[in-house]
């Protein structure tokens, strides 16, 4: 499991069929582990240290085909007394499967998740066992709704949340398409927000299902947690914050890999 306050990728040894088929070793093993997670869900038996190890493995079997991962600031993530709210870009599907290998060992954690994850077969008893906060994305102002009443819930009973407030996964980063519920909910929650850089293209998005997309393991996958961020008023200038610190993240990883 990931141990300290950063976490650094060893080198693989990847196999002739890895690097040749990455995507297809790749969704192989996902699969497995989705229906394993799925059987136990169902039976009552996906709790958090069963969440934690699945959410490993993936990151495991990206690593596997020569994928780097890179993880750092988890200080930031130890050394607060009170739930918060995780604030992120959002990329792909990785993010999504890989940070609760990453934040629930050291606190409880859950998402805001699109209701029709609820819905997918098989997936839907892992999402519904780790009690997410569900909007539908067809009406904002319901959605907002949901986000804060079901954020103060869980916030209240020491469960932090990560939210993406990027309207669709991008691989680009652009702020106007970035908003203000997760400051919005730290508000109402009086809780701290931590913003996430992240990059995780290694896990491209579908064409036709999204979830679904290439795995590039020549991409390395990056997650970087900041300071902890305590809102004043109505949060507008901490929502900067957050922005800036995510876009010099990524200016900064894309400048090195451009050098490389």
């Amino acid at each position: 499991m990931i141990q300290g306050d950063s976490y650094h990728s060893q080198p693989a040894s990847v196999s002739w069929i890895g690097r040749r088929f990455p995507s297809l070793c790749f969704y192989q093993k996902f699969i497995a582990n989705v229906l394993r997670s799925s059987a136990m869900a169902r039976r009552e038996q996906y709790g958090d240290e069963e969440w934690t190890v699945s959410s490993y493995k993936v990151l495991k079997d990206l690593e596997a085909l020569g994928a780097p991962a890179e993880i750092t600031g988890l200080e930031h993530v130890r050394q607060l007394d009170s739930p918060c709210v995780f604030v992120a870009n959002h990329m792909s599907t990785l993010e999504t499967m890989v940070l609760p290998a990453i934040i629930q060992p050291i606190r409880d954690v859950t998402f805001v998740v699109k209701q029709s994850l609820l819905d997918y077969p098989v997936f839907k008893h892992i999402a519904t066992a780790r009690d997410p906060i569900a909007v539908a994305r067809d009406n904002p102002r319901e959605d907002l709704k949901a986000v804060i009443n079901g954020g103060i819930d869980r916030l209240g009973r020491g469960i932090s949340v990560v939210v993406f407030p990027q309207t669709t996964r991008s691989s680009t980063f652009d702020p106007q398409k970035f908003n203000t519920i997760g400051i919005k909910l730290a508000v109402k929650a009086k809780v701290p927000i931590i913003p996430v850089a992240l990059q995780t293209d290694a896990w491209g998005n579908g064409k036709w299902i999204k979830d679904f997309g290439p795995v590039d393991p020549s991409k390395p996958v990056r997650f970087a947690f900041g300071p902890p961020i305590q809102i004043e008023g109505r949060g507008a200038d901490q929502h900067k914050e957050v922005i800036h610190f995510i876009e010099t993240k990524l200016q900064h990883w894309n400048r090195g890999d451009a050098a490389r």
